[in-house]
């Protein structure tokens, strides 16, 4: 990764090693608050110009305010009480979130009387709970459980208008310079303990509100250097109270959720057994992973709210080495809400003795030339080519970011895709045809209600991704701000689902792309079968381009002879050129789960896709190892 460090022109400041805010006090019980570059996808690097982070999409191939009491709920078995104020259920059942809220109101009081008083301030505090399990050739290698909170506090001077996040413009280059303001996110206490957890609270939020008056003075300074700004729009948007609301959701225990460990291991072992033995295998491994995030959000405008993300993944992954050096690697991945979501052994041992077969026929699979032609990305494939090439670009904050290429920015209301063809973002939808979705929620990390947001509707491109920070034309969060723990939040995506009135069959697709090879006196398409990921650069300067990572790629004859397995390529393309070129889709929806990371850190997303036809792709020579294969053969491979 990336970075690049530029200081921006400081005005100077003056600095006091007192704090601001008076020692802690014991607190009497509190009933709530008044008053107001570069993404990857597992593989998918995301060139994030402002401050060189990743964003990335890891393939899970590693894997309301003033509602009444009585509108008391199920809800997909999880009790969510949505309440007029939540600090009152807290007291009863969550001593974290009633410390949360109690020490924010102190606080809040105490830094209201100062000259510059804050107009915001937010809480977010991540307990995250994982069981890793890592088995190789047949055997644990690793067996462990992580805890963890992070927490971060989210202070803003100045007004909605303008204020201490704004970014500072420097004087441009290749990568811009300059930035939005970033946080410190702090490990806090994992034990229940209100005294600690107070005191975290009071030298984190101390420390946010000096770092904020510096730099607020900072923003005014810059704005009267430099040339005025594209956009105009303000740095935060007032809370929707229609759109906001409190959720609490009790604690999930993870001895509870996760159970039978010892059973889980044994599987792991079984899987990964299927390698040992087997010739030119060099790496093999089961991983299951599962996670318990909870959340914790209260703010200044009365938000309070605890909520849940639960899920388990599991991977098999194995890699083989082809003669030239080429590393060859494979991944099959599920996902789901619960353990015994996950496949059976029978399921998961078939696809790992596929995957073996798959691996021999790699090694001697022939390499790809550079080429340009028409291909067929697989549902799979095209989930992530809509990740990456498109979703990125369309979430909100990067439009005003001055470093980025804001490729969709000025597209409202044209078309950019087929007629035939939608794109929506639903955070709402738990499951898809069956299958779990990674990217699902009820409220994002700003307090914000999740909803179904339609960017491209009937080919034409309808609008972007939401946070609370605004841009030109759109000034309210669509319910995706969202972080990893101890990040702030921006926008970013959540369940994306590519849909299509006209589509065909697979088989009629791969009918298609035979005639459109004829069409273009070529003696071949590619079929892209399966990704490990990709990245994309979003920024200025840098081309504005995309590379998708295939790991299964196919010849297809236009003479009619047998697909053949192919290696050694990468799609590459640029985004807008890419989208004039699909021709046609297939009736069957695919699936890509996985964890995408940006400069909001690591948050579970999923891509929805049929496969799709495009009448002309290119690919480059994939990367090559120079190493030679192994001297020693392997031990049960050796002869006595």
């Amino acid at each position: 990764m990336l970075k690049h460090s530029k200081r921006n022109l400081k005005k100077p400041a003056q600095r006091s090693s007192l704090s601001n805010l008076p020692p802690l006090k014991a607190l009497s019980s509190v009933r709530g608050l008044n008053g107001p570059g570069k993404h990857k996808l597992f593989g998918v690097f995301h060139f994030q110009e402002q401050e060189q982070l990743p964003c990335s999409l890891r393939n899970t191939d590693i894997i309301s305010k003033g509602y009444s009491m009585d509108l008391r709920r199920m809800l997909l078995g999880s009790v969510l009480v949505i309440c007029a104020s939540l600090a009152t259920v807290a007291n009863a059942q969550d001593q974290v979130l009633e410390t949360l809220s109690a020490e924010l109101k102190r606080e809040h009081q105490v830094l209201s009387s100062q000259p510059v008083a804050p107009y915001f301030i937010s809480y977010n505090l991540g307990d995250e709970q994982n069981v890793t399990m890592v088995s190789s050739f047949g055997t644990l290698t690793r067996s462990d459980s992580t805890h963890t909170r992070t927490l971060l506090v989210d202070l803003r001077v100045g007004d909605f208008k303008l204020d201490n996040t704004h970014q500072i413009r420097a004087n441009g280059g290749m990568f811009g310079g300059g930035g939005f303001a970033g946080v410190n996110a702090r490990q806090a206490p994992i034990e229940n303990n209100p005294e600690a957890l107070r005191l975290a609270l009071w030298r984190e939020t101390d420390n946010a509100y000096k770092a904020a008056k510096e730099r607020f003075e900072q923003v005014k300074t810059n704005r009267t250097v430099k040339v005025e700004e594209e956009d105009t729009s303000a740095d935060f948007s007032p809370l929707p109270i229609a759109e906001s609301g409190n959720l609490y959701e009790p604690p999930v225990d993870m001895g509870t959720y996760f159970q039978n460990r010892s059973a889980w291991e044994e599987k792991l072992r079984k899987y990964s057994a299927v390698f040992r033995g087997a010739e030119h295998i060099y790496e093999a491994k089961a991983t299951l992973v599962a996670t318990v995030i909870r959340k914790y959000y209260t703010s200044t405008e009365g938000v309070s709210m605890a909520s849940n993300q639960i899920y388990v993944r599991m991977m098999i992954q194995a890699m083989t080495k082809a003669d030239d050096g080429m590393e060859l690697p494979l991944y099959k991945s599920y996902f789901g809400f619960k353990p015994e979501d996950l496949p059976s052994d029978e399921v998961i041992l078939n696809d790992t003795r596929q995957m073996l077969k798959t691996l021999a026929d790699l090694r001697k699979a022939p390499i790809v030339d550079p080429f340009t032609g028409p291909a067929i990305l697989s549902g799979g494939a095209s989930g992530v080519f809509f990740h990456e090439i498109f979703g990125h670009r369309i979430e909100g904050h990067r439009q005003k970011n001055v470093n980025e290429g804001q490729t969709f920015k000025k597209k409202i209301n044209e078309r950019i895709l087929p007629t035939f063809m939608s794109v929506v973002f639903d955070p709402l939808l738990k499951s898809l045809d069956g299958d779990a979705l990674m990217g699902s929620y009820t409220f994002d990390d700003e307090g914000i209600k999740a909803r179904k947001v339609t960017v491209v509707e009937d080919g034409v491109f309808k609008g972007f991704l939401m946070s609370r920070s605004p841009i030109e034309g759109f000034d309210k969060s669509n319910g995706h701000g969202r972080a990893a723990p101890g990040k702030r939040p921006v926008a970013r995506q959540s369940n994306l689902i590519v849909e299509t009135k006209e589509h065909v069959t697979e088989a009629a697709l791969r009918n298609m792309l035979i005639e459109e090879c004829k069409k273009q006196n070529k003696p071949y398409g590619l079929r892209f079968q399966q990704v490990e990921g990709g990245f994309t650069l979003t920024g200025r300067t840098i081309p504005n381009s995309f590379n998708v990572l295939p790991i299964l790629v196919y010849r297809v004859y236009a003479d009619g002879r047998q697909d053949e397995l192919v290696r050694g390529v990468d799609l590459i393309g640029t985004p807008l050129a890419t989208f004039e070129r699909i021709i046609a889709a297939s009736d069957q929806l695919e699936r890509f789960n996985g964890v995408c990371g940006a400069e909001s850190g690591w948050v579970p997303v999923s891509a929805s896709s049929p496969s799709l036809l495009v009448r002309e792709i290119e690919v480059q020579k994939k990367d090559k190892s120079q190493e030679r294969l192994p001297i020693l053969p392997a031990p049960e491979n050796a002869k006595s």
